[in-house]
């Protein structure tokens, strides 16, 4: 279990996942992708107020558990299997995407998400 938590930069990892968050905040905003990525996937954009609270948990502990991994990573100097992890997440986002029959468009922002995800956590932890 030591191995888990020993090394890990909490602050980077924290900072790394409210980053991230924010990130999917504006990602996913009619500003960047958000309109066409819900025409994509057939949903629509509703108020902040409607958001579903159970994806939005979801979301964010994933959003956490991928910040650590990365934590995990630094503290190990494995930044190579921190990039692998990420283009696993990408590759089974975009599997996803096509067996759910999303258009080009939503899966590529999908798995765009997850690569900035990635890139802002590393980032994190190397400035921190």
């Amino acid at each position: 279990m030591a191995e888990l938590t020993e090394g890990v930069n909490w602050i980077a990892v924290i900072a790394g996942t409210v980053l991230s968050f924010l990130l999917g905040w504006l990602w996913y905003s009619p500003k960047l992708f958000g309109v066409k990525w819900a025409e994509g996937v057939g949903v629509k954009l509703g108020a902040a107020n409607a958001m579903p609270m159970g994806a939005m948990a979801a979301q964010l502990l994933g959003t956490f558990l991928l910040a650590w991994l990365i934590g995990i990573t630094a503290a190990k100097n494995a930044l190579l299997t921190a990039i692998l992890i990420a283009l696993l997440a990408i590759v089974l986002i975009v599997a996803n995407g096509l067996f759910a029959r999303k258009s080009s468009y939503a899966i590529t922002v999908e798995a765009g998400f997850i690569a900035a995800m990635a890139v802002v956590m590393i980032a994190v932890q190397g400035i921190l």
